[in-house]
């Protein structure tokens, strides 16, 4: 039981789940009457056709509309800069977001900087966001990252060569809208890292030291659906109800990272985007089983509830033991969903190891949410075992 004597609890304005919920959107806007509507997603998305598909659902409105699909990979502070700026002259005063989360932390971020004109103090993290007056609606294509319903943003910092979150209030959406179907042209490769994501984002959240009651609900359901859908999303991706599954896991996964916070596999993973572009959900999920046989030393209570959840045995007459399934648990799913096994796959350079893991050890925000003393030389020790693989 968390020793936390209150907390808040916060979730987007609505979240609304189902097949064909993309159909509502129109009506959303019709309720936030706005002058010009910014749309933004990504390269990937377009291509897909998802933006054309929500541009045609919306025509009928007859609202003009600025579409910026400049994304490619994940986003940087001066992407986000630059967006905010041609937005800003552009008058828009309703930002739709639709894509995976790097589509999503740009358009909900955008959103909350619209109506600010000094942006260097919130894009440094020297001030939080404090406000959006600007409506956001999310939408999302992938099913890992959770970004329509959390309160954080990353950002690839380019001078310092890692990445950096802004967290706040501000940056949960007014409407975050769940349709399946618009995840059913994800690739394999992304459903596999993303929806890996989405359980890293369970389990720290479940762990972690702002964890509660409330978070630790949806950390769990999260947890017990993500094996029943991931190897079927990934390998047969227009399986609908695998897919149905995995949004469903993305969303319980977000909202509990949205209020009890990650650690320190997220921290790890960081510095591999900053400097390396590694894509967020591929470093998690690399990362997960080693930095888990490290700090699930501290939680071998959790470690047994999470082997139930998973179907992976009973261990409350072995609690010690509970820690080794779920790892080895965790390498199974990289191999079984093609994921890689080792940062020297990822091209790392093994003389890099030490400065990835001081700016590792500066991630204070989510070391911190993790209940082991992670010292720069076991985070050292870590990215050695890392790189060579299991």
């Amino acid at each position: 039981m968390s020793t936390i004597g209150h907390h808040d609890f916060r979730m987007p304005g609505a979240v609304r789940f189902g097949v064909n919920a993309l159909l509502t959107l129109p009506d959303e806007i019709k309720h936030r009457p706005a002058t010009k509507l910014a749309l933004i997603s990504d390269k990937g998305v377009e291509g897909a056709g998802l933006v054309q598909k929500v541009i045609e659902l919306l025509q009928p409105l007859s609202i003009p509309m600025v579409v910026f699909t400049e994304i490619k990979g994940e986003p940087t502070f001066n992407l986000l800069e630059s967006t905010v700026r041609m937005l800003q002259q552009e008058g828009c005063d309703l930002v739709v977001g639709i894509g995976g989360g790097s589509a999503m932390d740009v358009a909900k971020t955008t959103a909350a900087l619209l109506d600010k004109a000094d942006l260097a103090a919130y894009l440094s993290g020297v001030s939080v966001i404090e406000s959006r007056t600007i409506p956001c609606i999310l939408l999302p294509t992938t099913s890992g990252t959770g970004a329509e319903v959390t309160m954080n943003a990353i950002f690839g910092d380019e001078e310092q060569e890692l990445k950096r979150g802004l967290v706040s209030p501000a940056l949960l959406p007014d409407v975050a809208i769940i349709d399946p179907l618009l995840t059913l042209t994800c690739p394999a490769k992304v459903t596999a890292a993303s929806g890996v994501d989405a359980f890293t984002h369970a389990i720290e959240s479940y762990i972690a030291v702002r964890s509660t009651l409330m978070t630790r609900m949806y950390a769990e359901k999260a947890m017990k659906i993500f094996p029943q859908h991931i190897t079927r999303a990934v390998h047969h991706g227009g399986n609908l109800e695998a897919r149905i599954g995995m949004s469903l896991v993305s969303n319980l996964a977000g909202v509990s990272l949205a209020n009890a916070g990650v650690g320190a596999v997220h921290a790890l993973a960081y510095p591999l985007g900053g400097k390396y572009h590694i894509e967020h959900g591929v470093a998690n999920a690399l990362l997960m089983p080693y930095v888990f046989e490290v700090t699930g030393r501290a939680c071998t209570e959790q470690m047994v509830q999470v082997a139930k959840l998973l179907q992976l045995g009973d261990f409350d007459k072995q609690p010690y033991e509970a820690l080794d399934a779920v790892v080895q648990y965790m390498y199974r799913l990289l191999d079984e969903l093609d994921l890689p096994t080792s940062l020297k796959q990822l091209g790392v350079d093994e003389a890099s190891l030490p400065v990835l893991a001081e700016q590792a050890s500066k991630v204070e925000r989510l070391l911190s949410n993790t209940p082991y003393n992670l010292t720069y030389e076991k985070i050292v020790g870590i990215y050695k075992k890392a790189y060579s693989g299991q």
